[in-house]
């Protein structure tokens, strides 16, 4: 192969590295499912407006009850969220897929989000852990 397609080449993996890392970003700090290691991120609510439909796994959305959606966790996963600007925690069950909004690691049912004192912002700084 000429030296200038090598290059070329070279650099087109170089590129294409750095794109992947920048679409990782740093929402998180680990995997959650089989190195068992906390997620840090930005989470968001969902209530009024999806009450009564049904989720990805198939049951009926309340929004009164300790739910969330994740992107990768199995449904039915139970895990600690930790709101990091007031303490407050909450054990929510995986039922549903989300979020699909860039930078949020977690979409908690209204409910969980009053619980964790973040309904006014409509976001905050969350601690995910497998429990």
């Amino acid at each position: 192969m000429p030296r200038a397609l090598q290059r070329r080449s070279g650099f087109a993996s170089v590129a294409a590295l750095i794109t992947v890392v920048a679409t990782l970003g740093c929402a998180t700090t680990g995997p959650l499912a089989g190195g068992r290691v906390d997620q840090v991120g930005m989470a968001s609510y969902y209530g009024r407006e999806h009450d009564g439909r049904r989720t990805a796994s198939g049951e009926v959305f309340d929004m009164n009850e300790m739910t969330a959606a994740h992107r990768t966790l199995p449904f039915g996963t139970r895990v600690r969220v930790t709101n990091l600007a007031n303490g407050r925690e909450v054990t929510v069950r995986i039922n549903d897929r989300g979020p699909f909004r860039r930078g949020r690691i977690l979409d908690l049912s209204y409910g969980a989000a009053r619980k964790l004192g973040m309904v006014g912002r409509g976001v905050a700084k969350v601690r995910v852990a497998v429990e």
